[in-house]
């Protein structure tokens, strides 16, 4: 198994845009915004990420990690941040997230696809693609949002 190919793939690019290019410059006044036809705003995307991104994180790493309700404990409850060092504060851990992630590939390279001891069959490797697929998925939503906003210069 490539290590580094696995890295490239959690960390977006080369086809795609990244989550560095899906939340650049979004004008804050816009964050909130729901466009006609989408049932979530920019806020609701990147929280549910960052919410979904450090649950796989933590049950990576914690045996006995409980995750959120599903679905309610995956997204936030406003549309829209209180203020803009929330939407900062989000993406800021959203960022810090993946790289503790990347650190645990690092450290459990030898054992990537070996059966963690609890959940049900899950491995590092699943959990890995898991978020590479999950955030690919909305960093799309997040490029038509902007799109439908006026806010995309890609």
């Amino acid at each position: 198994m490539q290590l580094d190919t696995l890295l490239e793939l959690l960390r977006g690019g080369h086809a795609h845009a990244t989550f560095a290019d899906a939340v650049k410059n979004l004008p804050f006044d816009k964050t909130g915004i729901r466009p006609r036809g989408l049932p979530y705003s920019a806020w609701e995307l990147v929280e549910h990420m960052r919410i979904a991104q450090n649950d796989i994180l933590r049950f990576s790493r914690e045996p006995d990690y409980a995750s959120p309700q599903w679905p309610e404990g995956y997204w936030p409850a406003s549309r829209a941040p209180k203020d803009e060092a929330q939407w900062k504060k989000s993406i800021a851990a959203f960022r810090r997230d993946l790289t503790a992630f990347e650190r645990l590939l690092g450290e459990r390279a030898t054992e990537i696809d070996k059966p963690f001891p609890w959940g049900q069959g899950q491995t590092l490797f699943r959990e890995a693609l898991l978020i590479a697929d999950h955030n690919s998925y909305h960093i799309g939503q997040l490029v038509l949002l902007r799109r439908l906003l006026d806010a995309w210069k890609g």
